[in-house]
């Protein structure tokens, strides 16, 4: 009897310690599991205080990258955590984008390292930079409407009141309070007093008024100190047309810059081209134009810098090809007040790579315009500014209308209304330019575009943020 129940104490004593073992190692781990879930906190959360750190910094001091060292990095700080005192580092990875020798943005790695854990480390990016255009798919300084054939992917914003009956599926944001919607505008009977978004588009919990307005304005500051860096260190053409005269032939002479794959760009210059009767996408100009190239000389093929993908040009500018790397082009006159030069799209645009490396920004003093022989279906990549006119196309008749279909990757920015359709009818069943356009914004150049995009807040902010 003695044996059976020492047999049983010993089998239940092994079962019991069993239990009990696994038990405890359980909650070992578990616990060694929270723990190092905690310290990751802790670290991330260090990465995050690095970051905003630097921000500090660089208001305080702008433009320095060295943490005030004058030396390069990383730099290494303590975290201090005002409850606990000294609990971690930081760890700053600082580096400047550069073009033409000015800062365009800011990336920051911040790695955290809490004290009882130096294996368990986080580590954050960001880009540090002025928000610019190229966040959203359109930006205007004019009231606006949208036909419900429209797609639109990219926030949407004007300086004017918007009528949206297309399909918006971004942020829809107006400057306006109120503004008067005309029958212009689709709306009967008109309103003196529309809200600064209306119509009959869906997503209308994504819409918002009244927001700050872009300075349109600001962007033509600018113009005076790009011609300037285009002619120390890019690219610069001055002005070939031959007369200040708008009536005159000779005032739409210009270059033909187009985009090649190998870094460079061939220019010709335009010697003479053909007037047509139109009617403008930009209502302040006269009804014709003289889009359409009739004859041209090769001038030069240039490399594009490196470090310096800016091309000023003081005269009128067609635009074509494949975009190599980041290239900005300018087309202003900043010698006579009484000048402002166009910017032609003549063919698709396209870049060498969609992976972020490539962007196109194209800004234009007055309009920015798809020319009557652009192809039927027409692809554009870019970011294009139409400073003080309209960004479209005019409507031609006869051959050159109608066309097929109009794809933009970017962004399109328009001093006036925009129009890449013409309805000819109440039921828009006869029709000039492009029976169907595609709008997105290029989520990759959103965060870093092209150099001296411009922007929408002087301020700096964190554009991008990501773990790695």
């Amino acid at each position: 009897m003695r044996g059976y129940l020492m047999l049983l104490a010993i089998v239940f004593g092994a079962i019991f310690l069993t239990v009990l073992g696994s038990l405890s190692s359980y909650i070992l781990t578990t616990n060694r599991v929270q723990n190092s879930e905690q310290t990751q906190v802790r670290a991330l959360g260090i990465a995050e205080a690095g970051l905003e750190y630097y921000r500090w910094f660089l208001a305080h001091y702008p433009g320095d990258l060295t943490n005030g060292t004058g030396a390069a990095g990383p730099y290494v700080i303590p975290y201090n955590d005002p409850e606990g005192g000294e609990t971690g580092t930081i760890s700053l990875d600082i580096v400047g984008n550069t073009s033409c020798g000015e800062t365009t943005s800011i990336e920051i790695r911040s790695t955290g390292t809490a004290y009882g854990s130096p294996s368990a480390s986080r580590t954050v990016y960001t880009r540090y930079a002025q928000p610019s255009v190229a966040q959203y798919s359109y930006v205007l300084n004019d009231s606006v409407w949208a036909g419900s054939d429209r797609v639109i992917n990219g926030p949407y914003h004007s300086n004017g009141g918007i009528r949206m009956d297309g399909t918006a599926n971004s942020s829809v944001t107006s400057s306006r309070s109120t503004w008067n919607c005309t029958s212009g505008y689709g709306c009967s009977p008109a309103s003196s007093s529309a809200s600064g978004v209306l119509g009959n588009g869906p997503n209308q919990e994504l819409w918002s008024w009244p927001v700050p307005q872009v300075d349109f304005a600001g962007i033509a500051a600018d113009f005076g100190s790009l011609k300037t860096l285009a002619q120390s260190d890019g690219i610069y053409y001055p002005r070939y047309s031959t007369t200040n005269n708008p009536s005159a032939a000779a005032y739409w002479h210009g270059y033909h810059l187009i985009f090649n794959a190998n870094d460079t760009v061939t220019v010709r210059r335009v010697t003479s081209t053909t007037q047509r009767t139109v009617t403008p996408v930009n209502s302040a100009d006269d009804d014709w134009d003289r889009a359409l190239i009739n004859n041209e000389t090769n001038y030069e093929t240039r490399n594009i810098p490196a470090e310096c993908g800016l091309i000023f040009v003081e005269d009128h500018v067609w635009i074509e090809g494949t975009i190599p790397s980041k290239v900005t082009v300018v087309a202003a006159n900043i010698v006579n007040a009484n000048i402002a030069p166009n910017i032609y799209l003549k063919n698709n645009i396209v870049y060498e790579t969609t992976d972020g490396t490539d962007g196109l920004t194209a800004i234009a003093e007055h309009n920015v315009l798809i020319t009557p022989d652009s192809p039927n279906t027409m692809t554009l990549n870019g970011i294009f500014i139409a400073q003080g006119g309209a960004f479209g196309r005019n409507y031609y008749g006869g051959s050159y209308d109608p066309r097929g279909t109009l794809t933009i990757l970017g962004t399109t920015v328009s001093n006036k209304r925009t129009g890449t359709k013409w309805c000819l009818n109440s039921s828009c069943s006869s029709y000039g330019g492009y029976a169907n356009r595609i709008d997105s914004y290029d989520r990759k150049l959103a965060t870093d575009p092209p150099a001296f995009t411009p922007i929408v807040s002087t301020d700096y902010e964190f554009v991008e943020w990501r773990e790695e």
